[in-house]
């Protein structure tokens, strides 16, 4: 079995930002990535529908340490040859496994040691960082709408689009309004007979230009690296600022939203009901949109948007419970992503199997009475890689702090007082596919450091400069093996 020091599961954003941190800021450490799949890029290679592209900036989005070149707002394809870029510079794409889906992962604390087992092969590793976010790349969330066996047409779900689809002059239907929805309307429209976005409960959308013009500037007339440090912390600010405004005064911001796409709506599609939903501003995702190209659709009449609900499938389209049929030759079912905590691994600790479920998370990353492991998220209110940066800089910072102090064990541990206080998801939005989920991810406590916020500024401080040793995460040498005792190789 080959050891590495740090093990790093999953070669998208999240993963080639934590291999960057650990070469750079722990470079005494070894580590490999294993990515399940045969390419760099994550979700951003995976999906592969049309019109895909970021509903963050790519100036937050991207790496800190690593310019973005192009527009705010970018298209799949140029994020995804960013990410391999970003791994070929620094070398990185030396040190990825790919193929590597991993199955299980057992702790000994007897060696200090994970065993990690994949398709075809086992590692060990001193420390475990699971960088694959949370959701299921194998597949969607999938409704069994009634009568689907029926239609004539093609069903068609986004995390699984048929390279061969040939969309055009067809008429569409689109089932969903969250981020895909919206991105995917616009971008067939083009060429679709029709498209229709049929949404049981609408989004809140806002619109904000593909470029920034700002940007555009400052990159003129100052050094690459400096422009993009400078444009990276002002849309940071200007997103933290927005979040907690929307978020502390939601009866006006609700009214602001549903004004600003009220005026860019054809008279034949009104704001309400299409356009208001019946909950805050931020208690789910906001939709993005770029050059307000969803309401430009909608304003040339290439595409529409109804808002009801499905009663069954049938041979041409789809009968709706308002007594309407929509009729298709393609039905796209945006209904959702299936969340999955850690990419499905099996844990178990010192031969005891851990649910995740039954944890709670440690500033946001580790979990409680799990060592030596971490699990890299992002943020549901910014940009992801904001967050995931930060965690993997204080991963660095963890590896230190076991070398400098000789220790080779760290673990959250929980205090049963805060244990059985009213658990919260880790995920506090009440988005369906999150709500679906409740019983799968790992769970926030009330308090401290078991609380995962948005908030960066917090956060920065936290990870950056927040003391390794706060009484919470207790460190530990192994356990001195007996004489004569073979054990696994301990490497690093």
């Amino acid at each position: 079995m080959e050891h590495l020091d740090v093990l790093i599961v999953g070669a998208g954003l999240s993963g080639i930002g934590a291999a960057y941190r650990i070469q750079t800021q722990s470079p005494d450490r070894s580590y490999a990535i294993l990515e399940s799949r045969d390419a760099i890029g994550g979700t951003w290679d995976l999906f592969r529908y049309p019109g895909i592209r970021s509903d963050s900036d790519m100036f937050t989005l991207g790496f800190p340490f690593h310019s973005w070149g192009g527009k705010a707002i970018a298209d799949g394809q140029d994020i995804r040859e960013y990410v391999n870029e970003t791994a070929s510079t620094y070398g990185i794409d030396k040190h990825i496994r790919f193929g590597q889906r991993v199955l299980r992962a057992s702790w000994s604390s007897e060696t200090a040691q994970w065993t990690v087992e994949t398709d075809d092969s086992s590692y060990t590793c001193s420390f475990l960082y699971t960088c694959s976010g949370y959701y299921d790349y194998e597949q969607g969330y999938v409704v069994d709408f009634p009568g689907q066996e029926s239609f004539q047409g093609k069903v068609v779900h986004p995390q699984h689009w048929p390279a061969d689809l040939d969309h055009s002059g067809k008429r569409v239907v689109i089932v969903g309004s969250g981020a895909t929805a919206v991105t995917l309307v616009p971008a067939m429209a083009g060429t679709a007979e029709h498209v229709t976005m049929l949404q049981r409960t609408p989004s809140y959308i806002a619109s904000r230009p593909a470029s920034d013009a700002f940007a555009d500037r400052i990159r003129g007339v100052l050094p690459e690296k400096l422009a993009h440090r400078i444009v990276r912390t002002k849309n940071i600010a200007l997103s933290t600022l927005t979040y907690r405004a929307l978020r502390r005064f939601p009866t006006q911001a609700a009214r602001l939203l549903n004004g600003m796409a009220a005026k860019q709506l054809p008279d034949s599609i009104p704001a309400d009901p299409h356009f208001t939903p019946p909950y805050k501003p931020w208690d789910q995702r906001l939709c993005l949109i770029p050059d307000s190209d969803l309401f430009r659709a909608l304003r040339k009449g290439t595409a529409s948007v109804v808002t009801d609900e499905i009663e069954r499938f049938t041979p041409t389209g789809l009968l709706l419970k308002s007594g309407r049929e929509l009729e298709a030759d393609i039905v796209v079912t945006a209904t959702g992503l299936k969340m999955v905590a850690l990419g499905k691994i099996s844990l178990t600790v010192d031969g005891r199997e851990v649910p995740v479920s039954s944890t709670f998370v440690y500033k946001g990353l580790m979990l409680s009475g799990v060592p030596n492991l971490a699990w890299c998220v992002g943020y549901t209110n910014n940009s992801w890689t904001l967050r995931s940066d930060l965690s993997s800089q204080f991963v660095a910072r963890l590896l230190n702090h076991l070398r400098e102090t000789g220790t080779d064990i760290c673990l959250p541990e929980i205090d049963a007082a805060e244990y059985d206080a009213p658990r919260r998801p880790v995920v506090d939005l009440s988005s369906g596919y999150i709500q679906r989920a409740a019983g799968i991810l790992p769970r926030q406590g009330p308090n401290g450091p078991w609380r995962l916020r948005q908030n960066y500024p917090r956060d920065l401080l936290m990870f950056r400069f927040g003391s390794i040793e706060d009484g919470v995460l207790k460190f530990t040498r192994r356990a001195p093996v007996a004489a004569g005792r073979r054990t696994a190789h301990s490497g690093g």
